[in-house]
């Protein structure tokens, strides 16, 4: 017994020490690597001075006979573009500014002109290594990756392109007659490249079981924002199914997926801005990932996707895509006609058809007229009320109703108080001899609640907000601090925000208002006063925008309160509600009279016909 659990304990220790596939494939490529700098080495003579050689320094010293001849080993046809040094090409219009590097042929750096970060400098959507793309495929059984050679730049001068375009060609020869070409093409006033990847006489070099090439595309996201929280829960990957709905990666998750089905485009999408890869056609099975970048207060998150294109082993082929790189502006995205809108969080059902069919079309009205958009977000807020007014009314006359009726009410709690069942059934008696509803003030306000939410997910998502001040907040987008803490307390923040401070101070006064019509048991008014106070931590470190509005909400209702107290008299209220109580008891039941009453006869009461 004790050889075999000897022998059982050696067998789990090897297997829980087994390295992962990952890690599998990390020893080979470091072996792979170290096994080059050993043959590298040897060529050093041995009455060498040198004590130890970086790889660079190596490089030079063996001769290039020997290079090339290990490099053929590693890349095959692709040896003559594995040494070089990287060269840097732009294209550029009123909008952005499009670098491009000879080392993988791919866009190095892209600049949005018309945007600053929150530092106030230049905004780069990424730069240098921060991004990453990359076509893979096997070519005489070696793996290849077009990321770390070297294109040479083509000669575009015979091609014919559209009046406001310029282009940019390179290309990676495997031999005089054979190439991978990259074609980008910007146009004027816009932030779509025109992507081409053209495959040429590669139908030879090019593993004959590949029916597709892998493009691999990952970024670092840099911090662009004022609040790195706000921007790691807005930064994700969207992708839109072929011919089908726009899905996402949840903003709070990091997870890989593989799609089953088709997709039209991807998006590596930030708070206010996105990289979008688009199939001319569509791509086939892709991977996308989301991963977490761990105590780092300038990158967000690493976002990464892996899409397939297909190769049908021709003399010439061609795959047509566009990047766009810009703001998630709701218009701009929309204006293209393949849901890139969809990025935009308006919300779900109905609070994003009240963003897109009311808020959105007001607010770029409003746009038009050039005022700060502080006063815009107050013209805003009294159309919004306007609009509600019938439905607030409403409500305040049954707030009315009830305050009248609260003495009453107070007086049968009084009685009945030890039996909760007999004081509803008194209640509801009540109610209905005077012909009051207990649900009308709910009804109105329960209305008016999709246009609350879709504010709430409307202002965090305008860009238009980006870097717009107003009074002391210098962002609507972003918090506005009047007090910086220098340390964090818990479930409140590191910084005062005084809009925020505003919106609670005003939402409690309100509540108070609203308490005095209601009758509801103490419990539940303490509930109404904790919320606000929860909302204080919660919209801290939110759009500044977003709890101007609240507070500036708040102000027109008590403005209305006060108005309506003009139009509403309580006394007349009070006389018709003690008719209603002398007229004959009505002996039809609602429905919400009925289940009380099964209710009741399910505990065992007797009910008094």
């Amino acid at each position: 017994m004790g050889i075999v659990l000897i022998g059982l304990i050696l067998i789990g220790y090897q297997y829980y020490n087994m390295p992962s596939a990952q890690e599998i494939a990390k020893r080979k490529a470091q072996m792979r690597v170290d096994s080059v700098a050993q043959a590298m080495t040897t060529i050093v003579p041995k009455n060498s001075n040198t004590i130890a050689l970086s790889a660079d320094s190596l490089q030079k010293d063996i001769p290039d006979s020997i290079r090339l001849k290990n490099n053929v080993s590693l890349y095959g046809n692709f040896a003559s573009s594995v040494d070089g040094k990287p060269e840097y090409f732009t294209l550029e219009n009123k909008l952005i500014k499009v670098k491009f590097s000879t080392l993988g042929g791919r866009v190095y750096s892209v600049q949005l002109k018309k945007y600053k970060t929150f530092k106030g400098g230049p905004l780069m959507l990424f730069d240098g290594d921060s991004s990453k793309m990359s076509l893979k495929f096997f070519a005489q059984n070696k793996p290849i990756e077009t990321g770390k050679l070297y294109f040479k730049p083509a000669d575009l001068s015979n091609t014919s392109l559209q009046s406001g375009s310029k282009s940019f060609s390179m290309r990676l020869y495997a031999d005089e007659k054979s190439y991978i070409e990259y074609l980008y093409t910007l146009k004027d006033s816009s932030y779509m490249i025109d992507f081409k990847i053209n495959t040429v006489g590669m139908g030879n070099t090019i593993a004959a079981n590949y029916s597709n090439l892998d493009l691999d595309w990952e970024m670092n996201v840099p911090l662009h924002e004022q609040s790195l929280n706000s921007e790691k829960n807005a930064t994700t990957i969207y992708y839109k199914y072929f011919e089908d709905e726009v899905d996402y990666i949840n903003e709070t998750k990091f997870e890989e997926k593989t799609l089953d089905n088709k997709v039209k485009w991807v998006a590596l999408k930030q708070q206010y801005f996105t990289s979008v890869i688009i199939a001319g056609s569509y791509f086939e099975k892709p991977t996308i990932e989301t991963v977490e970048i761990k105590d780092s207060p300038d990158q967000v998150k690493k976002l990464k996707t892996s899409l397939s294109i297909p190769y049908n082993h021709k003399a010439e082929e061609s795959f047509a895509m566009n990047l766009y790189f810009g703001p998630n502006h709701y218009q701009t995205l929309k204006s293209f006609n393949i849901e890139l809108e969809k990025q935009v969080p308006l919300g779900w059902g109905i609070f994003g058809w009240v963003n897109r069919f009311l808020v959105i079309p007001t607010f770029n009205f409003l746009s038009k007229l050039n005022m700060n958009y502080g006063i815009i977000i107050l013209i805003l807020t009294f159309i919004i009320k306007i609009v509600l007014l019938p439905l607030t009314y409403k409500a305040y006359l049954s707030q009315a109703k009830m305050k009248v009726l609260k003495p009453e009410i107070d007086e049968i709690n009084a009685k009945k108080g030890n039996d909760p069942m007999k004081n509803q059934q008194e209640t509801m008696a009540l109610y209905r001899k005077a012909g009051v509803n207990p649900l009308g003030g709910c009804l109105p306000m329960l209305l008016q609640l999709p246009i609350l939410i879709a504010m709430f997910r409307f202002f965090p998502a305008s860009i238009e907000l980006r870097q717009e001040s107003f009074l002391w907040a210098k962002d609507l987008s972003t918090y506005d601090s009047i007090w910086d803490f220098g340390f964090r307390i818990p479930g409140y923040g590191d910084h005062v925000s005084l809009f925020t401070l505003l919106m609670t101070i005003s939402t409690l006064i309100y509540t108070r208002m609203t308490n005095q019509f209601s009758s509801a048991n103490a419990q539940m008014k303490w509930m109404s006063y904790l919320m606000p106070i929860i909302f204080l931590g919660v919209f801290n470190d939110y759009s500044a925008a977003l709890s101007y509005y609240y507070f500036l909400a708040n102000i027109t209702s008590f403005g209305q309160q006060y108005l309506f107290k003009f139009f509403v008299d309580e006394k007349e209220i009070h006389r018709r509600i003690q008719e209603n109580k002398k007229k004959p008891a009505s002996t039809k039941k609602s429905g919400f009279q009925k289940r009380l009453e099964e209710v009741a006869k399910a505990k065992g009461y007797n009910l008094k016909k």
